[in-house]
Formats: C-alpha cells, sequence, structure tokens
C-alpha cells in the first residue's frame, strides 16, 4: 500500500505534467504552421497562457521545446506502427504507415522539419529519445520494404534506403500543402493522390 501511494504522483506534479503536455502540443502546432526558425518562445508562452520564465522551468531553450515536440510525434508513430496487424503484407503495412503520416500532416500535426543549418538539427541528433526511435522506425520499415521487394511489390532494383526516404519525405511533403491550399480536393482525396503519386507513380499503365 504504502509503495502504491508512494509512486502516484502528487496533484501539483499532475498540473505540471499536464501543463507541460499543453506546451508541448503547442510547440507542434507552431511547427505544423510556420517551422522551427519562424517559431518564438515567447510566441508559445502566450499561446500556452503562462509567463516565459514558467515556460523555462519545463524546457530550457527552444531548441528544447521543438526536440519534444518531434519525440511526441515520433512515440505516436512507433505506437501506430506496434499496433498495425502482424498478420498484414508488408506493403500493406508500408502503406498504411504513410497513410498515417499523411493524415496526421493534413490534420496539422505534423512538426516541420528544420533546415538543413538549424540548431534544432544538432538537439535532435543529441536526442536518444528521437534517435533511438527514428532507427526503431526506420528497421521496421527497412524490414517490410526489403520483404515488398523480394516479393517483387516494390522496384527490386532500387536501394531500400532510397525507398525508405522517400516514404520518410512524406512528411514534409510540399504536395500535400499546395493540393489543400488549391481547394479542389477533400483531405481524404489528398490522402489518395498522394499515396497513389508514392506507390504507383506517374507512369500511365495503360497499354
Amino acid at each position: 500500500m504504502k509503495s502504491e501511494a508512494a509512486a502516484k504522483p502528487s496533484f501539483k506534479q499532475q498540473m505540471l505534467q499536464v501543463r507541460e503536455d499543453t506546451i508541448v502540443q503547442t510547440v507542434n502546432r507552431l511547427l505544423a504552421e510556420k517551422g522551427f526558425e519562424a517559431m518564438t518562445v515567447d510566441e508559445v508562452a502566450a499561446q500556452v497562457g503562462i509567463a516565459k520564465a514558467s515556460l523555462y522551468k519545463h524546457f530550457a531553450s527552444k531548441e528544447d521545446l521543438a526536440v519534444a515536440a518531434m519525440v511526441r510525434v515520433m512515440r505516436q508513430a512507433q505506437a501506430f506502427i506496434a499496433a498495425l496487424p502482424p498478420q498484414d503484407p508488408p506493403l500493406q503495412q508500408l502503406r498504411a504507415a504513410v497513410r498515417w503520416v499523411l493524415q496526421l500532416k493534413l490534420a496539422g500535426g505534423m512538426p516541420s522539419l528544420p533546415s538543413q543549418n538549424s540548431s534544432l538539427r544538432a538537439s535532435l541528433a543529441a536526442s536518444h529519445d528521437y534517435m533511438d526511435g527514428l532507427i526503431e522506425l526506420s528497421d521496421r520499415l527497412g524490414g517490410w520494404i526489403e520483404a515488398a521487394q523480394a516479393a517483387n511489390e516494390l522496384n527490386p532494383q532500387l536501394p531500400a534506403i532510397a525507398i525508405l526516404y522517400t516514404f520518410f519525405a512524406r512528411a514534409c511533403d510540399p504536395v500535400v500543402e499546395f493540393l489543400k491550399m488549391g481547394g479542389l480536393y477533400t483531405d481524404a482525396q489528398i490522402e489518395a493522390l498522394v499515396l497513389s503519386t508514392c506507390f504507383e507513380g506517374v507512369v500511365s499503365r495503360q497499354g
């Protein structure tokens, strides 16, 4: 009984966790809307409704804020992949993973990746949570890609790593934004269009 009581977080700790979750969700949305370079700590604090000094009690820097948001999405991706039916064929697993990314992006929940020279890249590389998650996802997707190539469902002449990066690129694909801004297609139609070009390509299959 005593150990259970000791393990239960205090009310203050619970409130601090709620606030931290709110901060990370806000950062996630701002990163999706405008990217790391344009986001400011002042903006995050204002939208959360706390003082900037209070924000720094949770996260020491703008980079730490962004890393927390990226780790959050990485864990969501890991949870989604882990929940996929293990009996589904590899190509079906891959399509489901890319579809999830597109749906998250269309809903405004996918943080924009930093530019090549951004200070955030170094912070992400130093984050064990982020890098461990990235390695796990890469291994899982890479295994599916190689299995699909062996079944001739994906081009076996292409390096598996090139296909993997093509799938990862859907997380920052501007085509999604362009199609959404055009207003001609629903989110479901955009999802289907991008999935089709990603897996079937744009070359005519007739004749």
